[in-house]
C-alpha cells in the first residue's frame, strides 16, 4: 500500500477537535515542524497533546501554543516557553507534568498494546496522587497508564512508499515511540525513496506503525538555546 500523501494538509485533514496527539521531538530537535505549522493553519482545537516539552515561544508546538489549540499539555519539561508559563498560571491550559522516563515508557507502552506498568520514580512525591501504589520485594511502586494517541505526528529522515523509518542521529530521540503510539501515525520525511533502496537493517521503524507520509517543504531545524564556547577560560556563553 502506498502511504504518500500529496501534501501536509492532506494528511492532517480528518484531526479533529478534542483529538489527543503523540508528538516526536525533544527541545527543537525532530519535531515534526512542518505538520506542526499545517495545523497551526488548519486550526484544530482543545488538543492534548503529549511531547517531551512544548517548544519554545514562535516555533514548534509553542505555535499551537500561542493559537491556543491546546487544551492540555502532557511533558516532561515545560521551561523555555514564557506563553506556556502565562496560559498555565492564568488557569487556560492543562498541564499534567511526567517524569522523563517515565514518560518515554508510557508511550513506549502504549505503542506495544500494555495498558499500565509500575514504576518507583516519583513514590513519595505528588507525583503518585490518584495513583495505585503496590509494593514488590520490599518497595514501593506505583501505577502508571500507558498512552495512547488518536494520531502521532513524527518528523523521520527517509522513508520508503510502505512507511519504513530511518530517523537521523539525535533526531531520533521520542520519535521511533511517538510512530508506535498513534491510533493513525503521520510521518513528515526530508527524503522520500523507492522501495527497496533502504537496507533492511538500517530501518529503525517498520512500515507497520506507520498510516500516512509527506514529504516536508523546507525544514529550518532551529536551534533552541545557542551555546557557544569561549577561547579564553574555556567557559560556555550563550
Amino acid at each position: 500500500m502506498d502511504k504518500v500523501f500529496d501534501s501536509l494538509q492532506d494528511a492532517i485533514r480528518d484531526i479533529q477537535n478534542g483529538s489527543t496527539l503523540v508528538v516526536g521531538g525533544f527541545g527543537l530537535s525532530g519535531i515534526p515542524e512542518n505538520l506542526i505549522l499545517a495545523l497551526r493553519d488548519q486550526g484544530s482545537r482543545d488538543l492534548t497533546v503529549v511531547s517531551n516539552n512544548c517548544g519554545v515561544d514562535g516555533w514548534g508546538l509553542g505555535l499551537l501554543l500561542e493559537n491556543k489549540q491546546i487544551r492540555k499539555m502532557v511533558a516532561s519539561y515545560v521551561g523555555e516557553n514564557k506563553t506556556f508559563e502565562a496560559q498555565f498560571l492564568s488557569g487556560e491550559i492543562e498541564v499534567e507534568l511526567v517524569p522523563q522516563g517515565t514518560l518515554a515508557e508510557r508511550i513506549r507502552a502504549g505503542g506495544a498494546g500494555i495498558p499500565a506498568f509500575y514504576t518507583a520514580t516519583g513514590v513519595g512525591t505528588p507525583i503518585e496522587e490518584g495513583k495505585e501504589l503496590k509494593e514488590f520485594d520490599g518497595r514501593t511502586y506505583l501505577m502508571e497508564r500507558g498512552i495512547v494517541g488518536d494520531y502521532a505526528l513524527v518528523k523521520a529522515w527517509k522513508a520508503d512508499p510502505y512507511g519504513n523509518l530511518v530517523f537521523r542521529k539525535t533526531s531520533r530521540n521520542f520519535n521511533p515511540l511517538a510512530a508506535a503510539a498513534g491510533k493513525i501515525t503521520i510521518v513528515e520525511v526530508e527524503e522520500l525513496v523507492g522501495m527497496g533502496e533502504l537496507d533492511p537493517d538500517e530501518i529503525h521503524t517498520p512500515g507497520i506503525y506507520v498510516q500516512r507520509i509527506v514529504k516536508g517543504d523546507v525544514f529550518e531545524k532551529r536551534i533552541e538555546r545557542l551555546m557557544v564556547q569561549s577561547t579564553i577560560g574555556g567557559k560556555a556563553s550563550e
